[in-house]
């Protein structure tokens, strides 16, 4: 996955990432870059246009035990899911890029 600095404002100062604009066959590996790059024991609000079950599934695939999953809002037109990193990550080569068909 190709990234540049503008991914590093994704996360506004109100610690939300908007993401509905994003394309979705760039937005999991988006996300996740945000995501590893967090201290532990910071957060970010991921903004969404549907819920993000199938990014759910593959943190908790991936990094099971390492962050936690709050549902802030739950549709029907907006998503808003809280996601804490818990401990720290090794680094992790490419990103699969997927958004379960959304």
């Amino acid at each position: 996955m190709k990234t540049t600095n503008a991914t590093e404002n994704f996360i506004g100062a109100d610690k939300v990432m908007d993401v509905r604009p994003i394309p979705c066959s760039v937005k999991h590996g988006l996300i996740i870059k945000q995501w590893l790059e967090l201290p532990v024991g910071d957060h970010f609000v991921l903004l969404n246009d549907h819920d993000p079950v199938p990014l759910y599934y593959q943190f908790a695939a991936q990094w099971p035990n390492v962050f936690t999953w709050e549902h802030l809002v739950k549709g029907p037109t907006e998503f808003r899911v809280k996601i804490t990193k818990l401990k720290a990550t090794a680094p992790v080569g490419e990103v699969a890029e997927c958004c379960g068909g959304h």
